[in-house]
């Protein structure tokens, strides 16, 4: 829209120490002086995205331009609009980070990429709403203060447990992948307290912070959320589809092939 294009246009001058130029002000393009440009060590542009890396604005003038922004934010009454000014916000306080990937084969390199583009999802949603102990123990411990209500039905009880036995499958599975018995495990982490937990790449019982295992809070809230969310989806469900792999004839079977019942 015209007026948010016009104000976006100004944050970029303010970042790059450029003078946004706009015919309502009675300037035009051909008589700006070249001081009026704007300056980056580089800008990248693609059919959605422009970044612009390391713009050569006054911080000074970045600081006061950001503060007039948070002062709009706490002002304004719609919430579409504060959204946008939250935009805005991000993109002026927050920086550019460049992340070299390399890797000695193309399959190595598609790894490491996925993994990195993993990280930064994560650190995004960590930012947004914290983080956690990872490795299981926040759902542990958040299963532990569960009490169930003395009036539940007997289907109600059903679902009580099956949510406690969903809150200790992360870190029994995460156990039994490192060779341990993952009940042991679970049993052990739960007369630990706070953030000590079992470190599988360690093999050894700590502060699972301290140690840099780590969860955002946003993935883990939504992963027991929608894991709720299809599972109740599948209980009301008449019939469902799965793959039933074939049973090997005599030797070397044929894998990869499956009947569908």
């Amino acid at each position: 829209y015209g007026d948010r294009r016009k104000a976006m246009m100004e944050d970029i001058a303010v970042l790059t120490g450029g003078q946004a130029v706009f015919e309502a002000l009675g300037v035009k393009l051909e008589s700006l002086p070249i001081t009026d440009l704007g300056r980056a060590k580089k800008v990248i542009i693609d059919k959605d995205n422009t970044t612009i890396i390391e713009g050569a604005g006054k911080s000074s003038d970045i600081k006061a331009r950001i503060d007039q922004i948070r002062r709009e934010i706490e002002n304004t009454t719609s919430d579409y609009d504060r959204e946008k000014l939250d935009e805005r916000l991000a993109k002026l306080a927050g920086g550019v980070a460049k992340v070299n990937v390399g890797a000695a084969t193309e399959s190595e390199m598609k790894e490491k990429k996925a993994r990195v583009e993993d990280a930064l999802h994560a650190t995004r949603a960590a930012v947004e709403e914290g983080i956690l102990p990872g490795g299981g123990v926040a759902l542990l411990r958040a299963s532990s203060s569960l009490k169930a209500d003395e009036v539940l039905s007997h289907d109600e009880k059903v679902g009580y447990n099956i949510i406690l036995r969903a809150c200790r499958a992360p870190l029994t599975m995460i156990s039994e992948n490192a060779g341990k018995d993952g009940g042991i495990v679970c049993e052990k982490v739960s007369e630990l307290k706070g953030n000590m937990g079992y470190n599988a790449l360690t093999d050894v019982y700590e502060d699972m912070v301290k140690a840099g295992v780590i969860d955002p809070t946003k993935v883990t809230r939504t992963a027991l959320a929608n894991a709720s969310s299809v599972s109740t989806l599948l209980l009301t469900s008449d019939a469902l589809i799965a793959e039933k792999p074939k049973k090997e004839k005599g030797g070397k079977g044929h894998g990869g092939d499956h009947d569908m019942y």
